[in-house]
């Protein structure tokens, strides 16, 4: 292999946008989506989740043995607690998503609580490893193993006001307009305003099967959120033969911690070679086999796809305070993406 220095790396760097602009468009043109098709793979999509949950949920929940301690135990039993869940974290939605989703509302018929009793579902010790044993069952169920994936992360509002991309984007314009402090060498950042905005979350989707294998979420930052979906990953005994990223996550630490995984990133623009040998390795893909590798790479829009369609179907703000409801209401978002994606196989 020829040798790759950090010039070669800067060099290429530049030369990307003009690889993009011209031969790797013209050799990837953007697919027309045929919208008869696109109805009747969604409805079938929407009625093949319904069909399964409960049998799903009734899986998941068997696999608990819960032991009563003092004072009365719940009125709910805990499948039923577990459907309410998902479905208060659904209603609401369009009315193309309501008219294929009828069915589910046979599964809680009879049930009578108050809004603050299904509130209180988000923070339910019962229900909480309830619905983690429901997305292993459905992976499982789906033969789905996470060897290709993509991971990425994106926010929701904490409040109506706000939302994530429009403001995200402002924050990227304004610091390319004020890169640079004069007089403190600093960049110039406004003051944070003391009331969270958003909640970060960070997916990781196997690419054959467009499903979360893992997901995790941060009050505090993406990265947080992206450990936590790592975390779940190493848990679950989840191996991945590859993995595409953000640019953020371009550094030989980041990529050493992934072990045996193949990790697709564009590197920063002050990337060299120091670091380890599978760094060097990757950034030798990166400079001799660029189109190759760019296929790879930008396999990550599947990523984007997944955030907008879970946004459309679920919304893309959070009605709960606490944290750890917090926590869980994203967990039952990425439980949603799987069901509705399993009427793909």
């Amino acid at each position: 292999m020829a040798r790759v220095t950090g010039d070669d790396i800067q060099y290429k760097l530049r030369e990307i946008n003009e690889i993009l602009g011209k031969k790797y468009r013209l050799e990837h043109p953007a697919k027309k989506r045929d919208w008869r098709t696109y109805e009747q793979e969604f409805s079938l999509r929407i009625k093949t989740a319904m069909r399964d949950l409960e049998p799903l949920i009734d899986e998941a929940v068997s696999a608990i043995t819960i032991i009563h301690g003092p004072g009365h135990p719940h009125s709910l039993s805990l499948d039923q607690r577990v459907k309410l869940l998902l479905i208060k974290q659904l209603v609401g939605e369009s009315n193309r998503m309501f008219a294929n989703m009828l069915d589910i509302f046979s599964m809680v018929s009879g049930i009578d609580v108050s809004y603050k009793t299904v509130e209180r579902l988000y923070s339910d010790e019962d229900v909480i490893p309830a619905i983690h044993n429901l997305h292993i069952l459905i992976l499982k169920k789906n033969n789905v193993s996470g060897s290709r994936s993509t991971g990425d992360g994106t926010g929701y509002s904490l409040t109506v006001k706000k939302n994530y991309e429009s403001y995200a984007q402002k924050l990227k314009d304004r610091a390319k307009e004020n890169p640079v402090n004069r007089e403190d060498g600093k960049n110039k950042v406004s003051k944070i305003h003391k009331k969270r905005l958003f909640a970060y979350s960070f997916a990781i989707m196997d690419l054959d099967a467009r499903m979360y294998i893992a997901f995790g979420s941060s009050m505090k930052s993406e990265r947080e959120a992206y450990d936590r979906a790592m975390n779940l990953i190493s848990f679950n005994g989840i191996e991945m033969d590859s993995i595409r990223l953000d640019r953020y996550y371009s550094s030989p630490s980041y990529m050493d911690k992934l072990g045996k995984t193949k990790v697709f990133v564009i590197p920063k623009k002050n990337a060299t070679l120091n670091g380890s040998l599978k760094w060097k390795d990757t950034m030798k893909d990166f400079v001799l086999k660029t189109m190759p590798y760019l296929e790879e790479y930008h396999q990550r829009s599947n990523s984007e796809s997944g955030f907008a369609a879970d946004k459309k179907m679920l919304g893309w703000n959070i009605a709960q305070k606490r944290d750890d409801r917090i926590d869980n209401a994203l967990f039952c978002t990425g439980l949603w993406h799987n069901l509705f994606n399993m009427g793909r196989f």
